[in-house]
């Protein structure tokens, strides 16, 4: 195989990231393939993803890389679960760069302990390792970044608070955030359409990944500020309504606090928040994220 692999895994974050790093090379005139929850393709020809899975199974996988292949795809986005890392559906996929969003409360029903799902989601640096340009771009505010950099052979952090790239001048907006990014002696002026702390978060992977790719200063900018929006993913929903409607996929209490929290602190009326749980998952987290919703909203529904 000669394409180039990126992979992107942790428990929030991964289709934002995804997303962000698929436009961002994109724009900068790469070749480059997306395959994640929402959808696939290659270049701008994306189309909605047909499975209910993040990483469809190993049969379609490889039928989904070939089809890349063929359509000369040089790189591939491929968002990365922690059931096809356990399960080996991945197995043999030449992963180059690894990317860790965060690590939190998430799948306990499959995988039975945190350390075992820390396990499962260390597979993915432990390929990269393996390969000759291996790298990892790894969240250094995340209690469990040490297990990651210690299953790779080379890598970089990012963190609001600690790392090697890190954010400051951080300027939060209803719909975007504005920030500084810092590594070395480089620094990048950030707007990212998609608000919220965590979105921060995710653009300083997505430019490490940049970075790594070697892309220039304003290919990472001009790449970040060009991504609008990701379904689902702090998406507005405007059908002529005098109040302000967000559709998020948030489903992890982490996902709950730092959503919630964030939109919370850009709403001046009546907060309503609706959820729900699929049926046959990990039912310990349901009490823990109405907690968070009741901590934060007017109404829950």
């Amino acid at each position: 195989m000669n394409m180039k692999i990126i992979g992107v895994t942790g428990t929030n974050g991964k289709t934002t990231t995804c997303y962000m790093i698929h436009r961002m090379m994109v724009d900068a005139g790469y070749k480059t393939a997306l395959l994640s929850t929402v959808a696939n393709g290659v270049g701008d020809d994306i189309t909605p993803q047909s499975f209910h899975m993040t990483t469809v199974s190993a049969p379609m996988l490889n039928k989904r890389l070939k089809e890349f292949k063929d359509k000369g795809a040089e790189w591939v986005v491929l968002e990365t679960t922690s059931h096809a890392l356990a399960q080996g559906r991945v197995w043999g996929i030449p992963y180059q760069i690894a990317v860790l969003t965060n690590i939190t409360h998430e799948h306990l029903d499959y995988h039975g302990t945190f350390l075992a799902y820390v396990k499962a989601k260390r597979k993915l640096f432990e390929i990269a390792s393996g390969h000759k340009d291996g790298f990892a771009v790894i969240n250094a505010d995340d209690p469990v970044r040490k297990a990651f950099q210690a299953s790779s052979k080379q890598s970089v952090t990012y963190g609001l608070n600690d790392g090697d790239l890190t954010a400051s001048n951080i300027s939060y907006k209803s719909d975007s955030s504005r920030y500084t990014a810092t590594i070395e002696k480089d620094s990048y002026d950030v707007t990212c359409k998609i608000p919220g702390e965590f979105n921060v978060y995710n653009s300083l992977a997505a430019i490490a990944v940049g970075r790594r790719v070697g892309l220039s200063k304003e290919q990472i900018e001009q790449g970040i500020a060009a991504l609008e929006s990701v379904d689902g993913r702090m998406m507005r929903v405007q059908a002529g309504q005098v109040f302000t409607v967000i559709v998020d996929f948030a489903h992890t209490p982490d996902s709950f606090e730092r959503l919630l929290s964030d939109v919370r602190k850009h709403t001046t009326g009546k907060m309503v928040v609706m959820f729900g749980s699929a049926a046959k998952r990990d039912v310990s987290k349901r009490a823990i994220q109405g907690e968070i919703a009741g901590k934060y909203a007017d109404e829950v529904v």
